[in-house]
């Protein structure tokens, strides 16, 4: 794995400064039952890395006191959390709405048969990973066979009323383009996914949400391998716009790693870049936030952050242009 920070650190980024916090985004941990190439957690099966009870805890006495609108659980596979379901049962119960970011395949492994209808008698918000509804790019990006997966997926949520009019049951889907290039415009390219799932597999989704793939850990390393990083993020520099910093998520967002450690984005996590919430400490962790409020706090930048606001931008919720 080749490293992208120090590529990364010298920038010119504009300052940003924190709005009130609204989301809680928590990675359970990095294990995951795929290894996707496109991938900036560098997830996979072998990584052992999983947040533990006490530290879910925390994160759910956070969004009590603080009374937080959304919890966004992230992974890896958050699902392979022992603590999920018990986590997101709670977080319900205190009214907050969950999102489950999910790679559907992972309704199809051993132990799973029961996630996707406790996900609908949960109403979770269903985040699930689709970069194309071609089989051949799918199985390209993500592993033979994980196309066929994933539209078996999508139809045993779609049979437990995900998607279907009056259910109240969200399911989004996420697009990442195949290499070094913006994704295309969200707006066009949700109707092209709509038209073509529908008609060969009768599945149906609310909404596509359009993201940039970003120059860290193993798609960034993939990109220094071929030489093609500068490239990129000449790319993402030159499509830079300025009325997309009203919108980047991390201005309401806060990511918490296994540890119960904070960060401004998920991508900051990956790189290990903290947050500053408690002035004077070097990493910040959820009972810091239980003390300080961190609106006006400086968010940590880097030059990774172009990949948000290149184009139509991009963040947890797809375009922001689409927000705006």
């Amino acid at each position: 794995m080749r490293p992208t920070l120090p590529l990364l650190l010298q920038t010119d980024f504009p300052a940003i400064r924190r709005q009130t916090l609204d989301t809680l985004q928590v990675n359970l941990g990095y294990k995951c039952n795929q290894s996707c190439v496109h991938c900036h957690v560098n997830a996979g099966p072998n990584r052992t890395e999983m947040m533990d009870e006490a530290t879910t805890h925390l994160v759910l006495a956070l969004l009590e006191a603080r009374q937080l609108k959304t919890l966004d659980l992230t992974g890896g596979a958050p699902e392979l959390n022992v603590h999920f379901k018990a986590l997101v049962r709670a977080a319900r119960r205190l009214g907050v709405r969950v999102i489950d970011r999910c790679n559907l395949t992972i309704l199809s492994e051993p132990g799973q048969e029961d996630l996707a209808a406790f996900l609908a008698e949960e109403g979770v918000e269903v985040m699930a990973s689709m970069p194309c509804y071609s089989p051949a790019n799918v199985d390209r990006q993500r592993g033979e066979g994980v196309f066929d997966l994933s539209i078996a997926g999508l139809r045993a949520l779609n049979a437990l009323g995900y998607a279907q009019d009056g259910s109240g049951l969200v399911l989004n889907l996420a697009y990442n383009p195949q290499g070094p290039v913006l994704p295309p415009a969200q707006g066009p390219l949700e109707t092209d996914y709509k038209r073509e799932l529908l008609q060969h597999f009768g599945i149906r989704f609310n909404q596509l949400f359009a993201l940039t793939n970003m120059p860290v850990q193993r798609f960034g390393s993939t990109l220094v391998s071929k030489g093609t990083f500068n490239d990129y993020m000449k790319l993402l520099k030159s499509s830079y716009r300025a009325e997309n910093l009203d919108h980047v998520m991390c201005r309401t967002l806060i990511s918490v790693d296994w540890q119960g450690y904070l960060y401004d984005c998920d991508f900051n996590q990956m790189l290990g870049l903290p947050a500053q919430v408690a002035d004077g400490k070097v990493r910040s962790h959820l009972r810091d936030l239980l003390d300080h409020d961190n609106t006006g706090q400086p968010i940590r930048v880097a030059d990774h952050c172009y990949g948000c606001t290149a184009g139509q931008g991009s963040s947890c919720g797809g375009a922001l242009e689409a927000a705006a």
